[in-house]
């Protein structure tokens, strides 16, 4: 589908190459992840409740199933994939010999609600968003939240400590730091805007303040986002990918046929576009490649 640019440095950002279809008959896929050394991409398929992988030959194969309603992905600063899970209301590790070490489950002895997307900071720690969309009916399990609000957390990269960060949400959901990791973006699927937070040099959060807004009349809301190597700000919205500058000024939207949930970098050069929209997986060639996880 054509992109609509909004500012004339959004083709000199995005380009304006053609969607590749590489999955499709999907249930509805989502948290992208790129290896970038070993060349492979996990994502998750909630609702099948299971998570696949494509190889670098590009076959698409199972990778973890059952995978208790896996959403989210990342990779850690040694290459271990952290996984959101709905299902259990948890954050996962695999390790390498092929364990899985859970990281956290409950705040204050209350469960979480379903930690959804996942970011890791250069020293280490884990920071997550927790709506309740894991406990509705398709993207997980329905049951009654235990917490009376949905928050943003840090946990030690061993899983010791669990801290709160911010809890004035409608729906926390896709989060990514700046280039220097001074600021943590997070957006809100409920209030369609993006927020930004200053990180103190202990790991708090201050500040909060609305960044930008995810705005149109097409399906889709804020979801996955990631940030560029210059600092642009892709994140999931109304009919597409929402491209912002560094400043926060709206550069273009990156049309998807279905709505979009997530996205990651990839390739050998950072700059493949890997799209998990609805029952699909697509990939779309940019100008500005991404970041390297680890």
């Amino acid at each position: 589908m054509p992109n609509t640019s909004r500012n004339p440095s959004f083709a000199d950002v995005v380009g304006d190459a053609t969607l590749e279809t590489l999955a499709s008959g999907l249930g509805f896929t989502e948290g992208p992840v790129w290896h970038p050394y070993e060349k492979w991409l996990v994502f998750s398929d909630m609702p099948e409740n299971r998570m696949y992988v494509r190889q670098p030959s590009g076959v698409i194969e199972d990778f973890r199933r059952p995978s208790n309603k896996a959403n989210g992905n990342t990779l850690d600063r040694e290459g271990r994939l952290l996984t959101c899970e709905h299902a259990t209301s948890s954050v996962t590790r695999l390790e390498a010999d092929g364990s899985t070490t859970v990281l956290a489950t409950h705040y204050q002895g209350k469960e979480l609600n379903s930690p959804n997307d996942i970011v890791v900071a250069t020293g280490g720690a884990i920071y997550f968003t927790d709506p309740i969309f894991g406990r509705m009916e398709y993207y997980g399990i329905p049951r009654e939240p235990e917490l009376s609000f949905r928050g943003v957390y840090r946990v030690d990269p061993d899983g010791s400590h669990l801290t709160l960060l911010a809890s004035d949400f409608g729906q926390p959901n896709g989060l990514c730091f700046s280039l220097d990791e001074s600021r943590l973006f997070v957006n809100d699927t409920e209030r369609q805007h993006i927020r930004v937070f200053s990180v103190t040099p202990q790991g708090e959060l201050t500040g909060g303040a609305v960044w930008a807004e995810t705005k149109g009349d097409e399906p889709g809301a804020p979801d996955g986002m990631k940030i560029d190597s210059r600092g642009n700000l892709y994140c999931c919205g109304p009919g597409g990918i929402h491209v912002f500058d560094p400043s926060g000024n709206v550069l273009g939207v990156i049309r998807t046929p279905e709505p979009c949930a997530n996205f990651a970098f990839g390739d050998e050069d950072l700059k493949s576009l890997y799209i998990t929209a609805s029952s699909s997986l697509h990939r779309l060639r940019v100008r500005v490649p991404g970041l390297r996880l680890f």
